[in-house]
């Protein structure tokens, strides 16, 4: 795919992820009582958990980076290394534990040593704030000296760390590798600097000085959970007037925040941590976006297709309540888009992917988890060839299912909002990118806006 125009190289990365923009707070539309679903609902059987998502990233196979993405460390993956990786939690609470994800690697993952500290800024750690991660004292993989190992394919979570967070307070994880890992699984967008690598064991650094090589990706870590009373709760955890839980957003690049300034915290789901975190609602919102992801089809750039990853980046989250799904334009997008980063690009039916997003309802559903439907945003203003009539047809005809199929617990109209009034299959002016498709920080501020709390 050749873009030659300014700006538009962040839409090549994720071609389609178009997400439910709103322009005013409570443009929402609920779909109507429906038995069946409500009966599904009540008998669900969603296990308790104690523990609720604070940050997450969906994992995909490594990559080559490319001028759209930027280099990364995929490929080569770290050998006598100490990588330090900054994320923001969306819920406090006073322990915390890490999930490590080997989902793609071709051999176990050894891990030598991991610790979790208060972020400073940058590759720096707060002093004294650094706790050492163990992982199971011998058993599931890990030993008592925080050393573990992850078999192919497979995850582990942490122990307990006694830790007391805050919500939206930034953390530093440092993971520990002595022997090479090999190609390593990781999250290619972190919209910023996520990563911070050193030459040899720096588990407890406090200063930056040793690590002289950043990245804006994620790597093998895929969450960070909380439970127990946050900071400032006064011994209160949060499980009265509708308990704590996870918000987990699913999708492609508006989730994953394509068109976002950098280092500013500016996606969406951000934005809507934070509004959750000012109604004293203690609720984790984690992202699982991955730009050029798409419901059907899997491909190079964009990692397992949504249903194959709907389980693990979903289902199998601690405390999950509510998922918000974006899916489907890049499903649209790519048989117009001749790019090997998005094959394979078959033509796709709007039967087809209605069948796709009823199956994600029905599998959140049989856990008792609330779905939140998102109509899928413009795509006539893209600057590269991603639109064209056909295209056009096929979105209105899954926009319309969405609207009214009643498949949803509750819709964001995108579609309807975000237009243009003049013309509606281009986006409104003020709320895009420069790439002509993907919302800008003022746009993904208004998606946040528009959701209503109560659906959550």
């Amino acid at each position: 795919m050749d873009i030659s125009t300014p700006g538009a190289r962040a839409a090549k990365i994720a071609i389609g992820g178009l997400v439910g923009t709103a322009l005013v707070v409570g443009i929402v539309e609920h779909s109507a009582t429906r038995q069946s679903v409500s009966a599904e609902l009540k008998h669900a059987t969603s296990p308790a958990s104690e523990w609720t998502a604070a940050w997450g990233a969906a994992v995909q196979p490594p990559v080559d980076g490319d001028e759209d993405s930027g280099p990364n460390w995929s490929r080569k993956g770290f050998a006598d290394q100490s990588v330090r990786q900054v994320v923001r939690s969306g819920a406090g609470g006073s322990k915390v534990r890490i999930r490590v994800s080997n989902a793609y690697g071709t051999k176990p993952l050894r891990i030598a040593g991991a610790t979790v500290g208060r972020s400073a800024g940058g590759a720096m750690m707060w002093p004294g704030t650094a706790r050492a991660v163990t992982f199971g004292g011998g058993k599931a993989g890990g030993t008592a000296g925080g050393a573990a190992v992850v078999p192919a394919g497979r995850e582990l979570v942490s122990d307990p760390v006694p830790f007391t967070t805050s919500p939206l307070e930034k953390l530093a994880v440092t993971l520990r590798f002595k022997e090479p890992t090999g190609p390593a699984t990781f999250h290619r967008f972190g919209m910023g600097t996520a990563s911070y690598r050193a030459s040899g064991d720096h588990l407890k650094d406090e200063g930056a000085d040793a690590f002289r090589e950043s990245n804006g990706s994620w790597y093998y870590l895929s969450g960070v959970e909380v439970a127990g009373a946050a900071a400032g709760t006064g011994g209160q955890s949060g499980q009265g007037a509708g308990g704590r839980g996870t918000v987990v957003a699913f999708g492609d690049s508006l989730v994953d925040g394509v068109g976002s300034t950098p280092e500013a915290d500016s996606r969406f789901t951000d934005d809507l941590g934070e509004r959750l975190a000012a109604a004293h609602r203690p609720y984790g919102v984690v992202n699982a976006g991955i730009g050029s992801n798409k419901l059907l089809n899997s491909s190079a750039c964009g990692g397992e297709k949504a249903l194959d990853r709907f389980r693990r980046d979903v289902l199998d989250r601690p405390g999950v309540r509510s998922v918000i799904v974006h899916l489907g334009a890049n499903d649209i997008g790519a048989p117009q888009v001749e790019d090997p980063c998005v094959h394979p690009n078959p033509k796709v039916t709007a039967r087809q992917l209605i069948d796709g997003h009823r199956r994600l309802v029905r599998a959140a559903h049989a856990r008792g988890i609330r779905v939140i439907g998102m109509t899928v945003l413009p795509m006539k203003g893209a600057r590269f060839p991603l639109w064209n009539p056909q295209a056009e047809q096929l979105r209105q005809a899954l926009n319309l299912w969405i609207r009214t199929g009643r498949a949803y617990d509750a819709v964001v109209d995108a579609d309807r909002v975000l237009s243009d009034p003049a013309d509606r299959p281009m986006p409104r002016p003020g709320y895009v990118f420069m790439d002509g498709l993907h919302p800008n920080d003022a746009g993904y501020h208004a998606i946040a806006g528009a959701i209503d709390l109560s659906d959550l």
